[in-house]
């Protein structure tokens, strides 16, 4: 107890008096299978990807619903090739790690979520093209895409190999220089009437040799990226 002037005796507030704390909330226990790969997206930064490969897909529909820059030939497939170029670069960004070699030493699951993330990119890039060209697609007009979805598949799956390579090379940021600058190569090559299987965007929809082409890139990419990732500079970009 203690005493102030001019009144009586108080009474200290004992510990048994004070209001009990709040219970904390249960914490909501996440399933690692679940929490992992989301983190992983997250960090990749997949969520706008999705979002860009969006808008590579409304790009589409417009030119093909107000012929943007749509010409005949070989002409009729510059813009649906330079938007397949697009979707392989951003799916290429999204190698970039933000973590570098701390994730490289601790990471067990990048071999697994590095070629799923990429191979679900792809299938998102093919399926947001295939939605834009079936809206827009309207044969008594003549709107529609020039050699239908095979090509579309062919060389975005081809671009993404290259930017998977670049991004050994260059780093995940930095990828996206060589699936554009291959698309050049590729329209040039389209305009010039040469055509070999490495410049499969120029073959026509079916061609063997450009499809093989196009896996066998496709493919070297995704198994070096699964394997090594992408580079990692002391920077960090």
């Amino acid at each position: 107890m203690s005493m102030h002037p001019g009144a009586g005796p108080v009474s200290a507030p004992s510990a048994a008096s004070a209001p009990a704390p709040a219970p904390a909330p249960p914490a909501r226990h996440v399933p690692a299978a679940i929490r992992l790969p989301w983190l992983h997206l997250r960090s990749r930064r997949v969520p706008s990807a999705l979002v860009a490969l969006l808008a590579c897909g409304l790009a589409l529909w417009a030119a093909l619903a107000y012929h943007w820059w749509y010409g005949t030939g070989q002409r009729a497939d510059e813009i649906p090739t330079l938007l397949e170029g697009c979707a392989a670069a951003i799916i290429g960004v999204t190698t970039h790690s933000p973590f570098g070699e701390p994730e490289r030493a601790t990471g067990r699951w990048l071999p697994f979520l590095r070629p799923a993330m990429i191979v679900a990119l792809c299938g998102a890039a093919i399926g947001f093209l295939a939605l834009a060209a079936a809206i827009s697609f309207d044969p008594k007009e003549g709107i529609g895409l020039y050699d239908g979805m095979l090509p579309v598949a062919r060389n975005l799956l081809g671009f993404t190999g290259i930017a998977l390579l670049f991004s050994l090379v260059f780093g995940g940021l930095l990828s996206w220089i060589g699936p554009l600058a291959y698309v050049a190569i590729c329209q040039f090559a389209a305009v010039a009437n040469y055509s070999e299987p490495l410049t499969w965007a120029s073959r026509p929809p079916a061609d063997r040799g450009g499809w093989i082409a196009a896996m066998v890139v496709f493919a070297v990419g995704l198994v070096a990226i699964t394997i090594r990732g992408p580079r990692v500079r002391p920077s960090g970009e």
